[in-house]
């Protein structure tokens, strides 16, 4: 892995800009109240960062350039989930979230069967579209629309995506909270089991009385409704970092009652 490189997926590393406190701010601010602009300048303004965590990774054998967008991906994600009003500095909650996007990425590239790099490139491309129209728009794009986004074939997508991707296990986490992991199996529906639904949804039922009226209005809307955390911040008027905050205080409250 050439970390020695300047120039890394076109960026010209040398010349990244250092983002200042004050200038960091006032950014997510604007990024707050929808500013694409200040959106893309607080990406830019923290690419040091990523670059920073793929050092980590400097044994591996895998491309810088794969693993500075794959950072990238992660640095999007910690931006559009992270909540300026905690008292938490952006790094700090940024760089776990660009080491797991990596890492997952490290573990699927494992499987033996090798993905061509510009297949690749378009997957990337895509990945990247899809985080920014679904900020944009507040809602995941069409393949159509991420296809005029980086004017590529939405066939040649749809090819490229399904080849970065591997076989789940049964068992792959989904969620872990307090030392309690969902895994991919917990989330299969049996069909043996139909008969004892009515007794679950009576538990759920009443460990959803326990909840205030938003966070009940929330588990409604996420698990009953199907919608995303961005839809239900869109419908109540909230921010989705909000949104997330109240969705794992509910689940808690209704864990600890269901658990009793």
């Amino acid at each position: 892995m050439a970390l020695g490189k300047v120039e890394i997926c076109g960026v010209n590393t040398s010349k990244l800009p250092v983002l200042k406190n004050e200038e960091k701010q006032a950014l997510f601010e604007k990024i707050e109240q929808g500013d694409m602009q200040a959106r893309e300048e607080y990406i830019r303004g923290n690419l040091r960062l990523v670059l920073s965590v793929i050092k980590r990774f400097s044994q591996s054998n895998e491309n810088v350039d794969d693993l500075f967008q794959i950072g990238c991906i992660g640095l999007i994600k910690a931006i559009d989930n992270f909540d300026s009003s905690l008292d938490v500095k952006f790094s700090t909650y940024a760089v776990p979230m660009i080491i797991g996007e990596i890492r997952r990425f490290l573990r699927d590239s494992s499987n033996p069967i090798r993905v061509s790099r510009s297949l690749k490139d378009t997957a990337y491309k895509a990945i990247y579209a899809k985080e920014n129209l679904t900020k944009k728009n507040l809602r995941e794009p069409t393949i159509m629309e991420i296809s005029e986004e980086i004017g590529i074939p939405k066939e040649d997508i749809v090819y490229a995506l399904d080849a970065i991707q591997n076989p789940m296990s049964l068992y792959e986490p989904v969620y872990t909270e307090g030392g309690d992991t969902l895994y991919v199996m917990d989330q299969i529906s049996d069909k043996k089991c139909k008969e004892d639904n009515w007794v679950e949804n009576i538990s759920l039922s009443e460990a959803m009385k326990r909840l205030d009226e938003r966070e009940n209005e929330i588990i409604n809307l996420r698990f009953f409704e199907g919608k995303t955390q961005m839809e239900v911040a869109e419908y109540i008027g909230i921010s989705q970092a909000q949104v997330s905050r109240l969705e794992k205080n509910a689940l808690r409250t209704m864990k600890k009652y269901l658990a009793f």
